[in-house]
């Protein structure tokens, strides 16, 4: 199978596929004849494996360690489970983090609402976002 053929099979991108195979994450066969990239059962196996563990929220470091710790005949599930605690925390921390920028929006909106426009002086950009008085936050 080609790259083409697998990228259509799974519904992604070409470049996907020598993405991941440039990462280590795929490793295809080469065709004597041409020197193309050719793809087996083994290979559909673990791009199956990759989106499924991507949409869990893996990333392809991951995907790497966890890969290697089964090639290397140890089991990668306390690895699994380490990661995604790991993830688990920093989506929850992204979480808060949007609901505060989403209510400092909402705040800043109703605030916006009453506000008559202005024509800048040179002193200002934009007197709305100049003057809001909402809980600043940075990273």
């Amino acid at each position: 199978m080609t790259v083409a053929e697998l990228a259509k099979k799974f519904n992604v991108k070409p470049d996907t596929i020598r993405h991941y195979v440039k990462f280590g994450l795929l490793t295809p066969q080469r065709d004597p004849n041409n020197g193309y990239k050719v793809f087996q059962a083994a290979d559909e196996q673990r791009l199956k494996f990759i989106l499924q563990a991507k949409s869990l929220g893996f990333s392809l470091a991951d995907i790497k360690i966890i890969i290697e710790q089964s090639i290397q005949g140890g089991s990668p599930c306390p690895q699994v489970r380490e990661i995604m605690a790991t993830r688990l925390k920093e989506t929850e921390q992204k979480i808060a983090q949007m609901q505060a920028t989403y209510q400092q929006m909402k705040q800043a909106m109703e605030t916006w609402q009453s506000q008559k426009d202005c024509i800048p002086t040179g002193d200002h950009i934009c007197h709305l976002i100049e003057d809001f008085s909402g809980d600043l936050t940075h990273e």
